[in-house]
């Protein structure tokens, strides 16, 4: 695949319903939209990873519900990768839900999803990660998800690509949903106690229903809320919010796996392979701290083994590392772990450029 001709194709074909209620089938729609991303990403990663395959188990949850978890690992570009359908229901939500959604107290809930950590061998491969899921709640009901990149050794080009491909798949549905989810996915993939982002971000987005409101986060004072303010009220019928992560969904092929065909030839050293781990321990951080679904997953009596299968096969730390003036690390950790217009913003090339890190 070609980086700059890579275009996304949705079906959005959407049932005729009210904007404030779900179709009848809500479950079976939302079950099979997981499904099937599972289905069709492990397809193609087998495919492009030529020898490791991914392994199923089918995991059932004592308080109801369960899934099937695939893993490959050891593979010929993917050291670990996991990807995972779940199908849960209870009594009643978790805190971590029922703090952000205090109307689906005392309602018994369903939830559904896909979601997928790839940590790929050669450090200048990126990590990446997607997740896609529905819940419903009584009357409450919400889609949510995103997609975002880690890279340990970017290019500018690779970043511009994976963004391109998530914008026209959020353009496709409405050309005002990226202006929020972008800025939003730099704020929640954001490590407070770090105060740096864990990648470069994508697309991310929360609690979307029928309300009309764009973003639904916790800072009030930050870009994604201040852009919401001002496009106002955004609807968008049950129907329309399948179709976005259905877009979304299918943009993860287009949008990473060029990237991959074009670093997995890139040779490195011990050098390059060492930073990679101690970056890793960056992503272990997050999904340990901060990460809602690894909360809510743990919270629920979720299978553990799925819900951690997100964490590198092996990651390192260093006490008090600083990346050398100069060096392709500094890079990494002055300009690729901030929030940038990655689209827009012609400077950033500059920076670059020095590197060699553009194309």
């Amino acid at each position: 695949m070609d980086l700059d001709s890579t275009k996304v194709s949705p079906s959005l074909e959407a049932p005729a319903i009210a904007p404030t209620s779900p179709p009848s089938n809500s479950r079976e729609c939302a079950r099979k939209m997981a499904m099937d991303l599972q289905d069709e990403i492990s397809h193609e990663l087998e495919q492009l990873d030529g020898e490791g395959l991914f392994h199923e188990e089918t995991w059932q949850r004592d308080q109801g519900g369960g899934g099937r978890s695939r893993v490959m690992r050891e593979g010929r570009i993917f050291e670990q990768g996991g990807i995972n359908f779940s199908e849960v229901h209870g009594e009643e939500l978790p805190p971590s839900i029922l703090n952000e959604k205090p109307e689906a107290k005392g309602h018994p809930w369903f939830a559904t999803g896909t979601s997928m950590v790839l940590h790929p061998r050669n450090p200048y491969i990126p990590t990446v990660h997607l997740n896609y899921r529905y819940f419903e709640a009584g009357p409450v009901w919400w889609f949510g998800g995103g997609a975002d990149l880690t890279p340990f050794y970017p290019f500018l080009k690779d970043v511009r690509h994976f963004h391109s491909i998530h914008k026209e798949a959020c353009d496709s549905v409405s050309p005002d949903l990226y202006k929020v989810f972008k800025p939003w996915c730099d704020e929640y993939f954001f490590l407070k106690h770090r105060s740096e982002t864990r990648g470069i971000g994508g697309i991310f987005f929360d609690y979307q229903d029928s309300s009309g409101i764009l973003y639904k986060g916790t800072n009030q004072e930050g870009a994604a809320a201040n852009i919401s303010k001002k496009l106002g009220s955004r609807q968008q019928t049950w129907g329309q919010l399948l179709a976005l992560v259905k877009s979304c969904g299918k943009a993860f092929i287009p949008a990473y796996l060029p990237i991959v065909q074009k670093r997995g030839a890139t040779p490195y050293e011990e050098k390059e392979r060492q930073f990679q781990l101690y970056r890793r321990g960056r992503y272990a951080e997050f999904n340990l701290v901060w990460d809602r679904g690894t909360i809510f997953g743990l919270q629920t009596n979720g299978r553990t083994e799925s819900i951690l299968m997100s964490l590198p096969p092996l990651a390192r730390w260093e006490y008090g590392y600083k990346a050398l003036n100069g060096s392709r690390e500094k890079l990494l950790t002055d300009l690729f772990t901030k929030p940038q217009n990655w689209l827009e913003d012609q400077t950033l090339e500059d920076h670059c450029l020095l590197h060699k890190a553009i194309n």
